[in-house]
């Protein structure tokens, strides 16, 4: 018997043991959250005490793993050779944080976008520089997010994330966070067929890559290579696919990250009601 394992993005705005007390408080046992600025390279100094805090408050409250996410202007794949070396150090610098102060959790990136010299040479630049940055010794998993394959997006389909797995060394330290909006919108109808969605994946990847869902409802149609994610229940997803992802034998018991448009209240709502069909 499995707990719904649920969280949604939280802000440290107000420090990280107030971001975890915020999580207790929605009734979520895990959240996603930045520890740099999320559309810069600027990052925060992390106060030990505060970071000792949060870990104590989701220890005593039974939290599954906490998922950081990378800033969205790391670009590992750009052609600008500053730009890829920028998301070196920056992936480098959480990696170091997160095994100082958060050991044991993951780490969630978007694998960039090639503009424009193609797929093969962009996906080469993101596997040299992870197989510059994991150590054996890392307790961080890297997980590679599903995209919706907008512009030169790399990521919006299971070959191109498998081909960069294969080509990452210490293979265990690597996986992959699945989207639902950005699935549903890079062409995978996981409202019509989601089962041959997830066959599909354990085919080309392997469901024991899967770590983590981002569980989002989206704004535009399906196969739209859009990035719109919408509330719960109120997009072209849908309550009743939402249901049946969280409820599927061979996802529910992963970890589950809501980046709906949503303020706490909101998020604690849409938390109580995945609960309430949890299961069902």
């Amino acid at each position: 018997m499995y707990n719904l394992n649920i969280g949604c993005h939280l802000s440290i705005a107000h420090g990280y043991a107030q971001m975890a007390l915020d999580a207790v408080s929605i009734g979520a046992n895990t959240f996603q959250f930045f520890i740099r600025n999320p559309r810069g390279a600027g990052s925060k100094i992390i106060e030990k005490s505060d970071a000792l805090a949060m870990l104590e408050i989701t220890k005593n409250n039974h939290f599954v793993k906490l998922l950081v996410h990378a800033p969205y202007t790391m670009n590992p794949c750009s052609e600008d050779a500053k730009t890829r070396a920028l998301a070196r150090h920056m992936m480098q610098e959480d990696l170091a944080n997160m095994e100082k102060f958060f050991p044991n959790n993951l780490y969630n990136f978007h694998p960039g976008c090639h503009v424009g010299q193609g797929i093969e040479i962009g996906i080469d630049f993101i596997i040299d520089m992870l197989n510059k940055i994991i150590t054996e010794s890392q307790s961080t998993i890297i997980l590679l997010e599903t995209m919706s394959g907008k512009g030169t997006e790399i990521g919006s389909n299971f070959v191109e994330l498998q081909k960069i797995i294969s080509g990452v060394k210490i293979k265990q330290k690597i996986g992959v966070c699945l989207d639902t909006c950005h699935v549903f919108s890079a062409g995978y109808d996981i409202v019509n067929n989601l089962n041959k969605v997830i066959q599909e994946f354990d085919q080309i990847i392997g469901l024991d890559k899967l770590h983590a869902i981002h569980l989002n409802d989206s704004m535009t149609a399906f196969n739209s290579k859009k990035d719109r994610h919408e509330l719960i229940g109120h997009g072209t997803i849908g309550l009743e696919t939402i249901n049946k992802i969280i409820n599927h034998p061979k996802l529910k018991h992963l970890p589950f990250y809501l980046e709906t448009p949503n303020d706490l209240a909101g998020y604690q709502q849409e938390i109580t009601l995945l609960k309430s069909i949890y299961g069902k």
